[in-house]
């Protein structure tokens, strides 16, 4: 069994665990609340971006006709490289969070052939750094508040790179926030862009638009502009997410050290009754010894 001194070591190492823990929970909790914010808050606006993007090419294409793509970013093509857009954080101490998104980012790269990576967040650049995955990108240090300047150049390479033909399809994994103790990792198709079908956008349009100086011009404009705010829309969710996970990963921490830190205790103070009885069974052989040698 330990001696007293180990245990009281024991105890004050894990105090000294709880205490730093419990600090970066209620870090974790003040950063949560405006990332979670801003999450939401974008969630609107990439949706009605979407439907208006759907709108222009249903309105260019009621006038010219179905025929060839109207963008390159919606020119869909036989899929030879596969890019993917993989988002992590950049620090760990938050819970299953990196585990899974790197499960799911390790999943989409042996079930599809000729994988290009582009890692968003040091922990899946670090893990991908093992694998023999061409990389076209790394990008990390996006702070706690991501601001939309920071993720121009990920949408500028990755649209060049579709362009160009180097891949022919993007797709992004993120971590999709749900609540405060639920992320769920996400796989979406980014690249070719993917618009409702007709009957959907009927159902949620109620007039009709006019679009200065022409359509094409506007969809022109929309079409890079629709990427970023998908991508800005991921790295956003992230934050929310990476501070939720680690606010609620350290809070369980500090629980389980409170706990370790009772059991402990109760262990300190059996040790310690252990020893006072033995030193009173050694006061009292030593007392009856002491009256049988008298006697």
């Amino acid at each position: 069994m330990a001696t007293l001194r180990q245990i009281n070591r024991r105890i004050r190492s894990v105090q000294s665990t709880a205490k730093t823990t419990r600090a970066m929970s209620l870090v974790a909790g003040s950063k949560m609340r405006r990332a979670q914010q801003m999450a939401l808050a974008q969630r609107p606006y990439a949706e009605q971006l979407h439907w208006l993007l759907a709108d222009v090419v249903e309105s260019i294409q009621s006038k010219a006709g179905e025929g060839e793509a109207l963008h390159p970013l919606l020119d869909r093509r036989e899929i030879k490289n596969h890019g993917l857009i993989l988002l992590t954080p950049d620090r760990g101490l938050c819970g299953g969070l990196n585990t899974n998104l790197l499960r799911v980012g390790g999943s989409f790269v042996t079930s599809h052939p000729n994988v290009k990576f582009i890692g968003v967040g040091r922990k899946g650049n670090d893990f991908f750094r093992r694998l023999t995955v061409e990389r076209l990108g790394e990008f990390s240090r996006l702070g706690d508040y991501p601001s939309y300047d920071d993720i121009l150049p990920i949408a500028r390479l990755v649209t060049d790179a579709y362009i160009s033909g180097e891949v022919d399809s993007v797709s992004i994994v993120y971590p999709n926030f749900i609540n405060t103790v639920l992320q769920r990792p996400a796989t979406m198709e980014l690249l070719p862009v993917t618009l409702p079908e007709h009957a959907e956008i009927q159902q949620i349009k109620d007039v009709e638009y006019i679009y200065e100086p022409s359509a094409e011009a506007v969809l022109e404009t929309l079409m890079p502009r629709y990427v970023e705010v998908e991508i800005y829309r991921a790295v956003l969710e992230l934050a929310a997410s990476e501070q939720s996970a680690r606010m609620v990963a350290m809070r369980n921490a500090t629980d389980a050290a409170q706990e370790l830190i009772g059991s402990l205790t109760l262990l300190r103070n059996k040790v310690r009754q252990e020893q006072i009885t033995k030193e009173l069974l050694d006061i009292t052989g030593g007392v009856e010894a002491m009256a049988a040698a008298g006697a």
